[in-house]
Formats: structure tokens, sequence, C-alpha cells
């Protein structure tokens, strides 16, 4: 590109060697120094929202929903399904109630119109790291000290999610998130074979962004995952195959000037001392609606309506028929979900309202403060953590793509390291509600939809690991409840959505075989 920037040449072939996509980092630069009073977390006035808020659906204790009949039948009718609405709803009135079972038969049956996608983060650097762990609870940390580092030092310089998802009690590594997210996706494959009979029709295509670093050895990873065990037979048996993967890279973006050095910004370009040199940054999740524009494209020419996204460190981030049917009978442009706050969510967002009404997400320590969000708190706001996981109508979606890139807020976050004093710039796929009229907002059981693994702590916290911190009086006694809550839903993701058998007396599991589950599915297809 033509260099119309204060910006030398040395310091643009620094940055281009290290990957840095030039072009975006200059739109990016131009876009806040246009907006700088956007950037500021004590100018946006986020309230948290009330008890009782009618956009906010509660999903654990839903028995049904009635929608009205106009909408209902129009919505049904763009599904294009050869049913009739009334093998899923009876008609009340002015309304059509879906029973939980209808809503959950309508929903497997749209699995061909569904796709999965993954927003892999970097390599688990920061993720394994010392310092950062023992931050979460210095006494647990030095109880699973071990533990901890027998994972830590093989997971380093891995792509986060390739590295265990959970630790067995012997301390040797379960099977990676995206095994146990590919192993999911086919038993839902299986579970639409045996609804519909249907053994050709593709279902639920994995997609993902990937990154310079990653792309590589995830690809290798995929080759062996064909392979394994846990994905082998079932891939023979359902005609799909998700270690098949769209992909798309992201690239990285320059480090911009610390607020200490003014306004406007530039590109930081002082790195560890030496003049000309900068530093690649990743541009956080919400780069996704542009890197993986072509994909979000592709997949509705497919005749794919709907498409999950969801960060790849959750292990509780898998496809829900309920919620498949809910987004496509209500109208919504996407749904997400959101849990009740634990002490274990420190980092990330959580639902606010804006002061324009709309719904949004705001990141703690970037567009909301911890001290403001402890604040509302006690004034009696309630805290809905971000799951990172949404539902997107590709319909509301792909006309969107070429303006969310620039609608999406960009967050700053102040940075002093070895490198320098610097200023990161990314931007959070979950702030796309505060340009949606009509999202649709699940509250969910944390322990079913949100186990999340920022730092490798928690991975060991949520395994029977950790029952080891149990009775430590050095431990705090949320921490402890946390953890219990949290190994309590992994136990029943590993047993409902991926497949395994409790474990025996040495706390061993056992993954089942094509029969065995489907027996266990053909028993569930008729409940709600």
């Amino acid at each position: 590109m033509e260099n119309k920037n204060p910006i030398s040449e040395e310091l643009l072939a620094d940055l281009r060697s290290k990957g840095v996509d030039i072009d975006r980092t200059l739109r990016i630069l131009e876009l806040i120094n246009q907006h700088p009073q956007a950037l500021s977390p004590t100018a946006m006035n986020h309230r948290l929202p009330s008890e009782g808020d009618s956009r906010i659906t509660d999903r654990t204790e839903l028995m049904g929903v009635a929608i009205a009949a106009p909408l209902a039948v129009a919505a049904f009718e763009k599904l294009n399904l050869s049913r009739a609405i009334g093998e899923f709803a009876e008609a009340r009135g002015g309304t059509y109630y879906f029973s939980l079972r209808g809503l959950r038969t309508l929903g497997i049956l749209l699995y061909p119109q569904v796709g999965y996608g993954v927003l892999n983060g970097g390599s688990a650097t920061t993720y394994a790291d010392e310092k950062k762990n023992r931050a979460i609870d210095e006494g647990a940390f030095e109880v699973l000290r071990e533990d901890f580092f027998n994972i830590a030092d093989r997971a380093k310089n891995l792509p986060k999610g390739i590295t265990p998802a959970y630790v067995e009690k012997d301390g040797s590594p379960g099977p990676s998130f995206l095994l146990l997210k590919m192993r999911s996706l086919l038993i839902h494959a299986l579970e639409y074979r045996l609804l519909t009979g249907d053994r050709e029709t593709a279902v639920l295509p994995l997609f993902q962004m990937t990154s310079l670093a990653t792309d590589g050895p995830l690809q290798e990873a995929y080759q062996r995952y064909r392979q394994d065990p846990l994905l082998a037979e079932l891939i023979a048996h359902t005609h799909s195959d998700p270690t098949r993967v769209e992909s798309a890279q992201q690239g990285l973006l320059a480090a911009l000037s610390g607020s200490d050095q003014g306004w406007p910004r530039k590109i930081f370009d002082r790195a560890y001392g030496q003049k000309n040199r900068g530093l690649a940054l990743p541009g956080g999740h919400g780069e996704n609606f542009r890197v993986l524009e072509p994909v979000y494209r592709k997949l509705r020419g497919r005749g794919i309506r709907f498409v999950y996204v969801g960060n790849v460190d959750n292990s509780g981030f898998t496809v829900d028929p309920v919620e498949i049917a809910l987004l496509a009978l209500q109208g919504a442009e996407g749904a997400f979900n959101f849990s009740w706050r634990t002490p274990l969510d420190v980092k990330g967002g959580v639902l606010v309202e804006t002061e324009e009404g709309r719904l949004s997400v705001a990141d703690i320590g970037q567009a909301i403060s911890a001290e403001e969000v402890a604040e509302q708190e006690r004034r009696g706001g309630k805290v809905l953590f971000n799951c990172a996981t949404g539902l997107f109508d590709l319909d509301y979606l792909v006309p969107h793509l070429d303006t969310i890139r620039d609608e999406l807020p960009i967050r700053l976050s102040e940075q002093d390291k070895e490198a320098g004093r610097y200023a990161q710039a990314e931007q959070t796929t979950w702030e796309i509600l505060s340009l949606m009229k009509h999202p649709l907002i699940l509250a969910v059981a944390k322990e079913k939809r949100f186990i999340a693994a920022k730092m490798l702590m928690e991975t060991l916290l949520a395994g029977p690991l950790g029952e080891k911190i149990e009775g430590s009086p050095k431990i705090s006694g949320d921490l402890r409840k946390t953890a219990a809550l949290l190994r309590r839903g992994m136990e029943n993701l590993l047993e409902t959505e991926f497949g395994f058998t409790a474990p025996d007396a040495q706390g061993r599991r056992r993954a089942l075989g094509v029969e065995e589950l489907t027996q266990a599915l053909r028993g569930n297809l008729g409940r709600g």
C-alpha cells in the first residue's frame, strides 16, 4: 500500500516481517483517532440489567414458549421443512405454543441449516503462565502445584484448543477442547440421523478462525484426530467429518502508542527501546466478522441459515437444539448465553444496558471497570456473565458484515511490559449486541454452558483434581463452592454431551461406542 501516514519504511518493514496486517491496523488507528471519546469506560454509563428484565429468557426454567400465530407461521415457512407447524406446536387462540419437546425436535431437524464456528485462541503461553495462575488463588495453586506444572510444561507451545480440556484424577491429560467439540458434533449428527433416517445430508459443518501461529499445528492435529478412536467410528457411521474444517486466518495488529504519549495515537515504534521496532498483537475475536466474512457468505450460499460462534476454551459451548428453535421462531438477529458470575469470573464481559436502552456486553477492564461492576452489584444490579457463545441468523449477519467491522466498538487496553508502554486495540465479538435491535438473551446454568478455562488452574479445578482443595482452610469457601459446581458441570457434560461413561473406582472413564450412543439417544429423542 502507498504510505500516506507518518510511518517510516523501516517500521513498516519490521511490522510486515512480524505478520502485521498494515491496512487493518491503519484503519483501526483512523477510527480510534476519529472517536477518542468512545474509548473511555467512564463515559459510557453502562447499567447492569435489573431483575425481571423482559428481554432476558431464563433457559434453566423454560418449559415452552407461546408465539403469536402470524409470527410463528411466517418464521416457520422460512425454514423450508417438509413438516407442518402443528407437529411441533399446539394452537392456542392467537398463538402457537411450543413445548420443550417440540422445540427440541424442531431444533434437531434444523441441524442441516446450522454451522458451528470456533474462535481459536493463540498458543497457551498466557494460559499456562505461573504468575497469572497463582493470581487466581495462591492457596489453591500450591495445592495443585505439581499437577499444574505437569500440564503447563506440555501445553505452553501448543494452540490452546489442542491442550487438555480436563485432567484425569491421576494427573494424566484428557482429550483436548477441540477433540471433545468434534465428538459432540458427531453425537448430534447421530441424533439427527436417528430422528430422520437421513444418512447423507451434511449437518453441523465446523468452521474456525485461526492465526498465523496456530493454523499449521491445528491442521496437523486434525489429521491425527480423524483416526482417533473418539471420532473414527462416529465419522464412518454418520458420514460426517468435523475434522475437515472451513478455516480463515486472523492477521495481527500493530501495538499503538500509550496514553502517556497523548493524542492522536500512533503506531508504537520503540519496542524494547529500539527505534522503528513495533509489536505484533492479536486483534481480538471481534475481528471474526471481517476475517470469516468469506466463510459466512459461503455457508449461507450452501443453505446454512444459522451459525454458532464461540470460544474454543469453553467446554460448555455445545449445540443446543432448543436454542436453535427459539432463534428460528422468534425473529431475533442472534441468541446469546449469559450466566450468573462466580468468583472465578474475573475476566470477560457482563451484560449491560447502554444509555440508549440497548443491551450490550461490557468487558471488565476495557469497557467497564471492576469497581463499577461491584458498586452496581451492591446497589442491586444483576451480574450476568458472558458465556462467549452466540448463535447468529446469517440472514442478519451476512448483509451487515461490511458495516459491523467498523461499527463494532474498539477497545484500548494500556500495557506496561518489558517491551515498553503501549496500547492494544481489540474488538470483542459480543459487543455486536449493541448493534442489534432484537437480540435473544438466554440466562443459562453456568455449569452447563460456561465451563471456561481462561487459565490452566480453571481446567484443573473443574476436573477431579479440583477435589484436592476441599477442606483446605486456606482456600475461600466461595472458590471451593465454585470449583465443586464446575466439576459437577464437567462431569455432566462428559456423560451427556461428549459420550463418556461415569468414572469407575479408579476415576477413569470409557468412551461409549456407536451402539451404546444410539441406544442412549433413542431414549432421549422423545423427551423434552
